[in-house]
């Protein structure tokens, strides 16, 4: 994934983040479960966090451009499969769709962002140590 496309998504990250934050606060408050509204804003609050991952990764000089790309393509697919799964998972009662399978589908989401910063983590190691 090029640094640029990375930049866009953890930008679109952002935008959801905030949006769809400000929705759970308010509109969902009431419609969903206090649990399912508590990680409603869990899976918000991981979309920040590595949105601003995402807009930043560019910035890391010690990590090649092909390094940032692997990093970058985790996390995308990291976020899209963790946070999207339990934003669906936990609002299936306002949507009404089926969305049960996704219960297993949520742990390969975070894999895949904790081998992103396990990856990044053993870059800097690699930097730090050689």
């Amino acid at each position: 994934m090029k640094l640029i496309t990375a930049a866009f998504f953890g930008s679109v990250f952002m935008f959801l983040g905030v949006a769809l934050g400000a929705l759970g606060s308010h509109a969902l408050s009431g419609k969903i479960t206090q649990e399912a509204l508590q990680s409603y804003m869990i899976s918000i609050r991981y979309m920040l966090f590595h949105g601003i991952a995402l807009l930043f990764l560019s910035t890391l000089s010690f990590i090649k451009e092909p390094q940032k790309e692997r990093i970058a393509l985790l996390l995308v697919i990291g976020v899209f499969v963790f946070s999207g799964s339990i934003l669906l998972l936990s609002t299936k009662v306002v949507h009404g769709l089926n969305v049960s399978w996704l219960g297993p589908v949520t742990p390969i989401g975070g894999l895949l962002l904790i081998g992103a910063w396990a990856y990044v983590s053993f870059l800097l190691g690699k930097a730090i140590f050689a």
